[in-house]
């Protein structure tokens, strides 16, 4: 089975330190700063839209943003892994797919070379593919970050039905409906179990070990 699982939220938890690059480029530009338990309700669609969000709403342009994210990244790519842990259960879960044979992705709306990185050092050697936001390529919840994971594995592992998408948000729910995947909903991560629940996910898991039940 392909299990494509989302990155923040899902597998590790990085609020922390982005709400630290967030406030580092908001400080930078003359702009107030928010708690980092604030943080949680502006992720999920990539970091320009986390800046967007962070922006008071008369400064809310792509030229602030853009210029914002000139502070931001070089900050995040120096600190990404200050702070940022994966949940409990998590690389215990993983290790048992991958022992089990199971085919391992990644799809993120986190730019590429920080979903790298990140992936790299919390989990080595454990994903078959990684993707996130490519200049060019529509984010989340747009399928095309799916049908490219697909399209990068052998035919004989790539099949749709045999695929489950795993993520903890809105965002996810929606790129799982528009890839016509089923969507394992995980309560641990950046949205409430109420917020899950308004969507009908196919699957709600509590802790990473339910996940198991969802593939035997």
């Amino acid at each position: 089975m392909l299990l494509i699982f989302d990155l923040d939220g899902t597998l590790i938890n990085t609020i922390d330190d982005l709400g630290q690059a967030c406030n580092h480029a908001l400080s930078a530009c003359g702009f107030p700063t928010h708690k980092i338990e604030d943080y949680p309700r502006l992720v999920g669609n990539g970091i320009n839209k986390l800046i967007e969000r962070a922006l008071p709403e008369e400064h809310r342009n792509e030229a602030t943003v853009l210029r914002l994210r000139e502070y931001f990244v070089p900050f995040y790519d120096q600190h990404n892994c200050d702070l940022t842990r994966p949940y409990d259960g998590i690389p215990e879960l993983l290790q048992t797919l991958k022992a089990a044979g199971h085919t391992l992705a990644v799809a993120s709306n986190k730019y590429q070379a920080a979903t790298e990185k990140i992936v790299a050092h919390y989990f080595p050697n454990t994903f078959d593919v990684v993707l996130g936001e490519r200049e060019g390529i529509l984010r989340k919840p747009d399928p095309q970050i799916v049908w490219d994971i697909l399209a990068s594995l052998p035919s004989t592992i790539n099949h749709k039905p045999s695929t489950l998408y795993v993520g903890d948000s809105l965002v996810d729910a929606a790129t799982a409906k528009a890839a016509n995947l089923p969507f394992v909903a995980c309560t641990w991560g950046f949205c409430t179990k109420e917020q899950l629940l308004t969507v009908t996910p196919d699957h709600m898991v509590n802790h990473p070990s339910e996940i198991i039940n969802q593939i035997i």
